[in-house]
């Protein structure tokens, strides 16, 4: 499937969700509109809350507060996540002594972590830098560890057989495994990364998207609410094509999928 063709269809799905999501909430459906905008609020009344917020510049700050916190969460809990995934999986016995204490505090529901991070870090944005890490570490970590736990021993053995050292080989056999593991494991850690900050953001702050969802809830502004949830939609498949973007750049050498179309 061409590119095109495919944009055009998730562009086609978009239309019509929105379009049904119209329909159900304005119109009867055998004498009672199913989705009563008092719970659902309408397409128009929600664009109508972006285009607001946008032309008031409103949103600016918002936005920015919620993408500084998302890309410190993000880069921190990546390159952490990277390393110790690097160190656990080339010293085994470290990572055998570690890993219940890795797999309990991977367990913690996060909710619970954001108002002991509040309460030590206060309500600026380190408590939501630090919620985020939470989320993004252990995903991008358990990805990079099994990249390099992967690797084929023949190819190791090929490796050191043409007298590779281990910096030669951390090079050219683990890393080159493990990117394919680490930039799956990023585009999740995009989302979860702006969730961390979000779900900070709501359970206390100033400023940011989850703030502005929070606002909005706290006085029933449904429009408000659906219209925060569409920006922060949009702000992660914004972040998330720039992951893209990178990952086609350093995986270039990685052979294009086969089309397993019968």
């Amino acid at each position: 499937m061409s590119k095109i063709n495919l944009l055009l269809l998730q562009i086609l799905v978009a239309v019509v969700a929105v379009t049904l999501w119209h329909v159900l909430s304005t119109y009867p459906v055998f004498g009672k509109v199913l989705l009563p905008p008092f719970f659902f609020s309408k397409p128009l009344d929600v664009a109508a809350q972006i285009v607001k917020w946008f032309a008031t510049g409103v949103i600016w700050k918002h936005l920015w507060v919620t993408l500084v916190e998302s890309t410190l969460a993000f880069v921190i809990g990546s390159i952490g996540g990277v390393l110790v995934g690097f160190w656990f999986a080339r010293q085994p016995r470290t990572a055998a002594v570690f890993d219940p204490y890795v797999k309990m505090v991977n367990a913690l529901p996060r909710v619970v972590l954001a108002p002991i991070f509040t309460l030590w870090l206060g309500l600026g944005i380190w408590s939501k830098v630090a919620l985020g890490v939470t989320l993004v570490f252990f995903i991008v970590f358990f990805n990079v560890y099994q990249g390099v736990k992967e690797v084929s021993p023949t190819v190791l053995a090929n490796a050191r057989m043409l007298g590779m050292n281990e910096r030669q080989l951390m090079r050219h056999v683990y890393w080159p495994s493990a990117l394919s593991w680490m930039f799956s494991s990023l585009h999740t850690s995009v989302g979860f990364a702006v969730v961390g900050a979000v779900v900070g953001e709501y359970l206390g702050a100033a400023a940011g998207l989850g703030y502005l969802i929070q606002q909005a809830e706290g006085v029933f502004d449904v429009a408000g609410v659906f219209a925060g949830m569409f920006v922060l939609a949009a702000f992660v498949i914004f972040i998330d094509v720039l992951v893209t973007m990178v990952e086609k750049r350093l995986l270039v050498w990685r052979p294009a999928a086969a089309d397993s179309r019968g």
